[in-house]
């Protein structure tokens, strides 16, 4: 069973004060044997070997180093008792409150951590949605850890969320933009990405941090979106470096099948094929003998058009020569990337009707032409920029949150 692997307590040196005590977090129970994940608005994903104490640890000791925070124990009293304000300096999705919680009880279990939003909820710069109390140098020991945590994943979270975003566009709105709902005299648009793209489905990929995998696809899932596979272990996805070393694309897919098999493995196998002859190798092979095979990847199938919009007959052929042949489900996914700001990877759900063809595509989309694509009848959409090419959303802890509004108002950032 998969599972989120807890490491035992602390082993780390004692670089954070712990004389004195005031009461136990009261949203996340916190023990020795682990972290309940039972009153997360958002539950992570499961990783059958994942280690997220670890990672916590491993954030606080890199921070610390071998002497601690050499500033706190310089300027704040070791018994001297604060409260702290969690401050929106711009509009988006807040994502890791319930990591923050897991950090800051790492520091001390004694700081009283309270929010007047959960994960998952939109924020308007200038909020102030949550507060911690107990003693100041461990609260800015943890200070950093949390923010890093907590704006990476909420970047990830406000891209990802389908509803409630305004997205800018380019300076030289088009037609087309508008008849999409896009406002000329705001570029903003007014639709969202899963207006757009419906029915098809957007995914995020492996492109994430290293060793923040997890943490990176939680925050996809905060936001409202769907995880693709976690890793080299839950998914078969046939490349095409694994199709030129096993020479050829049905070699590739029979030697998948004769090892799961061999293995007695149940899983989603996904090949990518790069022309429509090599979609028709696939069809062909598998309409004749019985195989694992759940999804199909049309890759470089949408062209790029000195225009700036897309051709995307080429990938509507390959979809309506798949035309739902597979008994299961048969993926086709498109992998795209946007603009250079945060548009990119915006995630949006399927409808509710059940599919039984999906498919995956990659080549260079805009919000423009994710409509078109979609239109197209693939069923996902991936994006690797979701969480590679994130822009952290700007989050402050603030003691002095008057002082920290005033200068927030003078430089625009709250």
């Amino acid at each position: 069973m998969s599972r989120i692997v807890f490491s035992s307590p602390s082993t780390l040196p004692q670089l954070y004060s712990t004389s004195r005590r005031i009461v136990k977090m009261s949203v996340t129970q916190t023990m020795n044997s682990g972290v309940s994940f039972r009153s997360m608005a958002v539950k992570p994903p499961s990783h059958p070997t994942y280690d997220m104490k670890g990672v916590i640890k491993l954030a606080l000791a890199e921070d610390a180093g071998d002497r601690g925070d050499v500033t706190c124990l310089a300027t704040i009293p070791l018994d001297m008792e604060v409260e702290a304000h969690f401050l929106a300096k711009e509009d988006g999705i807040v994502a890791g409150i319930s990591l923050a919680e897991i950090i800051f009880h790492e520091v001390d279990p004694s700081l009283k951590v309270e929010w007047s939003q959960k994960d998952g909820d939109h924020v308007q710069k200038g909020l102030q949605f949550g507060k911690v109390y107990g003693q100041a140098h461990n609260i800015v020991v943890a200070e950093r850890v949390v923010l890093n945590f907590m704006q990476r994943m909420s970047g990830i979270a406000t891209l990802t969320k389908v509803t409630g975003v305004t997205i800018p566009l380019s300076l030289n709105p088009s037609p087309s933009n508008c008849k999409l709902g896009f406002d000329p005299r705001t570029f903003e648009t007014k639709t969202t990405m899963a207006d757009a793209a419906h029915p098809a489905c957007i995914l995020e990929t492996r492109k994430t941090a290293p060793g923040l995998r997890l943490v990176d696809k939680w925050a996809v899932l905060i936001g409202g979106g769907r995880n693709h596979r976690m890793g080299l272990f839950d998914m078969v996805m046939i490349k095409d470096n694994h199709i030129s070393i096993a020479g050829g694309i049905i070699n590739a897919i029979k030697s998948v099948d004769q090892y799961l098999e061999q293995q007695n493995l149940q899983m989603e196998v996904e090949v990518e094929t790069r022309t429509l002859e090599e979609v028709d190798e696939v069809l062909r092979y598998t309409s004749q003998t019985k195989s694992s095979l759940t999804r199909i990847m049309l890759d470089n199938m949408v062209v790029p058009l000195p225009n700036g919009d897309v051709d995307v007959s080429m990938l509507k052929d390959a979809v309506e020569m798949i035309n739902g042949r597979f008994e299961t489900e048969v993926a086709l996914i498109i992998s795209f990337t946007l603009f250079s700001f945060a548009i990119c990877g915006i995630s949006v759900y399927q409808s509710d009707t059940p599919v039984t063809s999906t498919f995956l595509a990659s080549g260079n989309v805009t919000l423009e032409t994710v409509h078109k694509i979609g239109q197209t009848g693939v069923s996902y959409i991936s994006s690797g920029a979701l969480t590679h090419s994130v822009k952290a959303l700007d989050i402050s802890l603030k003691i002095d949150t008057e002082l920290a509004l005033k200068v927030g108002r003078r430089t625009k950032r709250a």
